[in-house]
């Protein structure tokens, strides 16, 4: 059985909401929202031999600083989405979208979700109009979460201040998404988000991003300001230790090597981050991991095992 923990619907009514919030997937994240549908969706599957997928929404996030506007989306979404799994109950499942960073609307939403709708669990944005994961505004959310003992699905997010006329601030993908990324889990790692939620289960996207690099230089220099008490001393062995990972983009030749000197076998996912990666490059990508030997002991692993026991399957 192979799960895909990163793959996106492009429902209408997000279409809608982007739209009627300005929101321009294309001056926000420098690339068009592909096109979808959950029958091709459902023939990518089959031609990739995946099983089970679940869906999470993409970015651009759904809030512009529109409260209402983004609570009243973030509802037709999720609807929208319960509605296409609910005909596919034995080829997928979804997480559900929050209008964060509204605090109240986005536990309500969860409530929804959670106990009408059954989501998987939620989808989080790296940022959501600047408020990082980590931020001490989001521990109402996460204690929810923490009750429910919730699956949640990182996604990056375009940061709203990046450098203008170089090659890094152009399509998003190509470096702000990885740097977005890893700039929330540290900022999590520095408030101890892990620590005092340790029942959500965080699935970090796109083989960990830059965190394998930065994890050792993080240590070193926030230690160094904790003994001056510039910050406050957090264990990032415990904040990372529950922390999963999807092998989403280019896990080969080099960054599963580097995620696994930072996180153990039993807490790395499969992903594919379709549609926005087009089905013809995915298939060659996995057919190439899965006829490497090197990845024959674990493979299962990330493809099954880690999989059914974050989505509680026998």
């Amino acid at each position: 059985m192979t799960i895909d923990f990163h793959a996106h619907p492009i429902p209408e009514n997000f279409k809608i909401g982007l739209k009627n919030m300005g929101i321009n997937p294309i001056e926000d994240d420098g690339f068009p929202l592909p096109d979808w549908s959950i029958t091709e969706h459902l023939d990518f599957m089959e031609k990739a031999n995946i099983d089970y997928t679940v869906l999470s929404l993409p970015s651009p996030h759904i809030h512009n600083g529109n409260n209402e506007k983004s609570k009243k989306y973030a509802r037709l979404i999720n609807e929208e989405l319960n509605n296409v799994v609910d005909k596919n109950k034995d080829k997928m499942g979804f997480v559900a979208c929050l209008p964060l960073p509204d605090i109240e609307a986005s536990i309500e939403e969860i409530k929804y979700s959670f106990d009408e709708l059954g989501a998987l669990g939620v989808k989080v944005p790296t940022n959501s109009n600047s408020v990082y994961l980590g931020d001490k505004k989001l521990d109402k959310v996460f204690k929810e979460l923490d009750n429910r003992k919730a699956l949640v699905i990182i996604h990056p997010n375009r940061a709203r201040k990046v450098p203008d006329n170089v090659i890094t601030s152009t399509t998003a993908a190509l470096y702000e998404y990885p740097t977005d990324t890893t700039r929330a889990i540290l900022n999590m790692i520095a408030n101890n988000t892990m620590v005092k939620f340790p029942n959500i289960k965080f699935i970090v996207p796109h083989t960990g991003s830059f965190l394998p690099y930065m994890l050792q230089r993080y240590k070193g220099i926030s230690n160094i300001l904790a003994s001056k008490g510039m910050m406050e001393s957090v264990n990032v062995e415990d904040n990372i230790k529950n922390l999963y990972f999807d092998i989403a983009g280019d896990p080969e030749p080099i960054a599963l090597d580097m995620l696994l000197m930072i996180a153990d076998e039993e807490h790395i996912v499969f992903g594919t981050d379709y549609p926005h990666s087009p089905a013809p490059v995915i298939l060659n990508k996995k057919e190439h991991f899965e006829k490497n030997e090197k990845w024959k002991t674990i493979i299962n692993k990330i493809y099954t095992e880690n999989g059914k026991r974050l989505l509680n399957i026998s």
